[in-house]
């Protein structure tokens, strides 16, 4: 399979797709997308239930940029993939290896 390092960095998260960017290429020609997600869950932490509600940016790049692209706006998705810092270096963004609409 791919690279493999002693640390791991893998988020599996399920959320609704608020925005979809148009299908863009690289310049390598690849496909990909950025889109908006928007998750709300409610999680237990030191013994408490706390309500978490986070958008969160994401992109991904060929076959699957290409398949979330069809995808319906409000659309709840499992996804995985891994985090990596934006562009500017402020701020997070997903990458999306693999979906699964709900």
């Amino acid at each position: 399979m791919g690279v493999e390092s002693a640390a791991a960095n893998r988020l599996a998260i399920t959320a609704a797709l608020l925005e979809i960017g148009a299908l863009r290429f690289t310049p390598a020609g690849v496909p990909a997308i950025d889109v908006l997600l928007s998750h709300r869950s409610a999680q237990v932490e030191a013994g408490q239930v706390r309500q978490v509600a986070l958008q969160l940016k994401a992109v991904a790049f060929g076959a699957v940029a290409e398949s979330l692209g069809c995808q319906p706006l409000g659309m709840d998705l499992d996804i995985q993939g891994f985090l990596t810092n934006t562009r500017n270096g402020k701020g997070v963004v997903l990458h999306i290896q693999d979906f699964k609409p709900i």
